[in-house]
């Protein structure tokens, strides 16, 4: 319901206005003509998802991973029935993220523009620090130099700084009465010199093609100008990495059957190889390392005929499932195997360990370092709960997986909020019975970690259904 919620942009009285009373395609409608088959993989979906931005429904921009004729690409599409396209500080997020993924997967780049520039009231937040809007422009000029292609269609409004993202890309198209590019429009012309001026004469398509020369295509249509970007990237005479059709089998178990099996009781771990059974190639895994450290399931699989290491928790992570995480980390780094991590965490509540915690925590580093270091592409999924470290062990956002994603029922959090009436309180006695206090605070964590608002504010690569997870 909410991927649904999030697809009608700004709603359906701004999406008529957009494509009746401006006559332009709804952004989905045009990912549709410039994707193969219009098939994509959209990034974050629900960014942005009750913010605190007013009534903006969703962040107005989107990301995602797609087919141009058979060359992988990263597009980012403004989304102009959101405020017209108004940059909010999670748009930006979104941009910046996506050109991350570009950039360490050396995919193209693909801007389509219709934005009315950044949101002014919150111009602090998405203008002057480091990884705030302007990083954008920087990403694009490292882009260029790291020879990924970087193509742009002028949509509609293109204002302010957001003008530099089609002039700093290799090629440009510009569609007639509906593409128009300046620092400043028509408004603050009027403002500044007193002079009327059509925003077709300052900074239209003919104006750019035919004497500024900031665009390099014109296009007569929306229609039109998605066939010329086609076109286009087809001479690019880039080609990522080549892909080899695998042979494999499906699971001897369903996929759909992921669905019963999601964890939503946080006090015990499901049984994690009945996950893996659900995902891997015709449900087979070499275990590695199967009677030590039980708490931690390692081993390799193949994927969709991909050979995967597949690193899992089957609880929380001891001192000796830590060292067996390292050591099987490690050996997927030497043999240049990508790792699948699947956080599954059921944490005890504090109280005597086995094993001194100074031993534990020792463990705990050299797994991390472990994963960390190891040179090999990584994605995470959070298939249940996820709790403190073990969130660094697993190679959570802070780790920098390749790819992050969530199930609707993942929990993220410093502390399960279960246990937090078991630790003890410090100062006076009073405060230390506040249950009014201790209850406020406990619902404040179970909001903060769910997946949903995990997902908001761009802290993964979105919610995906159980069932999803092999073909995401």
């Amino acid at each position: 319901e909410l991927l649904e919620a999030a697809s009608r942009g700004g709603g359906e009285r701004a999406v008529l206005r957009h494509s009746h009373r401006n006559k332009k395609l709804f952004v989905r409608d045009r990912l549709k003509l410039l994707l193969d088959h219009g098939a994509f993989l959209e990034l974050s979906p629900l960014a942005g998802l009750n913010m605190p931005y007013g009534d903006v429904p969703a962040a107005g921009c989107l990301t995602g991973i797609g087919k141009i004729c058979g060359v992988w690409c990263v597009f980012m599409a403004n989304d102009a029935t959101v405020k017209g396209g108004t940059i909010y500080p999670i748009g930006v997020k979104k941009q910046l993220r996506a050109q991350e993924i570009a950039m360490q997967n050396r995919l193209i780049a693909v801007y389509l523009v219709d934005s009315g520039g950044a949101f002014l009231p919150l111009q602090s937040e998405l203008f002057p620090d480091k990884m705030h809007g302007g990083r954008v422009f920087y990403n694009e000029a490292l882009m260029s130099a790291m020879r990924i292609p970087q193509v742009a269609v002028v949509c509609g409004s293109c204002i302010a700084g957001g003008a530099y993202v089609p002039t700093m890309a290799e090629e440009v198209v510009m569609i007639d009465k509906i593409s128009s590019l300046f620092l400043g429009g028509p408004p603050l012309v009027r403002a500044a010199t007193g002079e009327d001026v059509s925003a077709e004469d300052l900074g239209g398509a003919k104006l750019h093609c035919q004497v500024s020369g900031c665009s390099d295509h014109f296009a007569g249509s929306e229609e039109e100008a998605f066939a010329c970007i086609r076109n286009v990237i087809s001479t690019l005479n880039y080609e990522a990495v080549p892909e080899q059709a695998l042979e494999h089998e499906a699971p001897l178990y369903s996929s759909e059957e992921l669905l019963g099996l999601a964890p939503q009781d946080y006090r015990c771990s499901l049984p994690v190889k009945l996950i893996l059974s659900r995902l891997l190639d015709g449900s087979r895994f070499q275990e590695f390392k199967a009677g030590y450290g039980t708490t931690l399931v390692t081993g390799f699989g193949h994927l969709e005929g991909h050979l995967v290491g597949v690193v899992a928790n089957n609880g929380e992570l001891s001192h000796d499932a830590s060292l067996k995480g390292s050591h099987f980390v490690q050996l997927c780094g030497q043999r240049s195997i990508p790792i699948l991590f699947l956080q599954n965490t059921a944490p005890q509540a504090p109280g005597p360990r086995d094993i001194p915690q100074s031993n534990r925590l020792k463990a705990q580093a050299s797994m991390m370092a472990a994963v960390a270091c190891a040179a090999v592409p990584k994605i995470t999924i959070g298939i249940g709960g996820c709790f403190g470290s073990e969130s660094y062990l697993m190679c959570g956002r802070s780790f920098s997986p390749n790819f992050l994603f969530l199930w609707p029922n993942a929990r993220i959090a410093l502390v399960d909020s279960r246990h937090l009436s078991t630790v003890p309180q410090a100062g006076d006695s009073d405060c230390a019975g506040d249950e009014a206090e201790l209850k406020q605070l406990k619902e404040k964590l179970e909001e903060e970690s769910s997946a949903f608002y995990s997902s908001a504010r761009l802290w993964d690569d979105g919610v995906i259904l159980p069932q999803d997870t092999r073909k995401v």
